[in-house]
């Protein structure tokens, strides 16, 4: 199986992804004005089929973020998942799959601004399996704060705004842990470096609202979805005290990149048992059967790549 790309989506092109190329000059490279979106692509080996999770959903959130930044991209979702699946196929896939659309200011000029700029659109993808350990990970709170709305918006993927995030994570990293998570302005807990946060007490599961610095994850919308209506739990989008995340019975994390991982230990302290909780497993099965398209029920939720196979469950 490859371990590169072999293409990318460039210049309104399919290109050998060696042709893919932007200069030292671009703005986006210089000043961080560029946004981003990520997607993951699951192969089902009974099905034959790579499957896409959300695509539409996500080009919408690449669109919005664009528009936060001043940028136009004119595909539609439905153009732009096209183009993926045309992308993809070219890749021959057969595996599992980390998805890359970037749109970004593309002109080769020194300044700062977002007006009066060109843009342009990429999109690459590469083979990638689990992003972190999704066996139980220890966590810290980083000194650091999340970016804040009126800094640079927290909903849109923002390049420059990952500067943040990779504070967040190498330090927590360098300093024995697998992750952080991060307090925003108001101390509230608002997410980890590159992830939604979800806790459970007393039989209910608990997320930071999207007013807290959040990003507006797809994942996490689909994981309340689940938890709600098929494990029958209540969710609560309220905000999240620190020291309510050492009392929680459990803890896990969401997000494309991740997926699904559940969190064992904050600081040094066991996070309920100091195990992976029911609930964390039993939604972390739900993710994983509809991710691989193997739930009739949300197969709406992933887009097929190659010919529609007929096969249900």
């Amino acid at each position: 199986m490859p371990d590169q790309p072999r293409f990318a989506y460039f210049n309104g092109e399919i290109v050998p992804i060696a042709d893919a190329k932007v200069s030292v000059m671009t703005h986006a490279l210089n000043y961080g004005t560029a946004v981003f979106g990520g997607l993951r692509g699951y192969w089902n080996p009974d099905h034959e089929q790579l499957y896409v999770f959300r695509p539409l959903e996500h080009f919408t959130r690449l669109r919005n973020s664009a528009s936060l930044m001043r940028m136009h991209v004119p595909q539609t979702p439905e153009a732009l998942r096209d183009i993926l699946h045309d992308l993809l196929r070219a890749e021959d896939y057969r595996q599992n799959v980390y998805i890359r659309p970037l749109a970004y200011k593309s002109d080769e000029k020194i300044g700062v601004r977002l007006h009066d700029i060109g843009d342009a659109l990429t999109i690459f993808a590469v083979p990638m399996g689990d992003y972190v350990s999704l066996k139980g990970l220890h966590c810290h709170i980083s000194a650091w704060r999340r970016v804040d709305d009126n800094a640079i918006p927290a909903r849109g993927k923002v390049t420059g705004a990952y500067a943040n995030s990779a504070l967040i994570k190498s330090d927590a990293v360098l300093s024995g842990f697998d992750e952080a998570l991060v307090l925003n302005e108001d101390g509230h807990v608002s997410e980890a470096s590159a992830a939604n946060v979800f806790i459970v007490r007393d039989g209910v599961v608990i997320t930071p609202p999207i007013n807290a610095n959040v990003l507006e994850g797809i994942v996490r919308r689909s994981l309340i979805t689940l938890l709600h209506d098929e494990m029958g739990l209540e969710v609560l989008e309220r905000n999240i005290d620190r020291t309510e995340l050492y009392l929680a019975d459990e803890m896990f994390l969401c997000g494309t990149g991740v997926q699904l991982a559940g969190v064992t230990r904050v600081d040094h302290r066991p996070i309920g048992s100091g195990e992976i909780g029911p609930v964390t497993e039993e939604i972390g099965r739900w993710f994983m059967d509809v991710m691989y398209g193997r739930v009739e029920k949300y197969r709406e939720w992933v887009s097929p790549v190659y010919a529609t196979e007929t096969v249900t469950g």
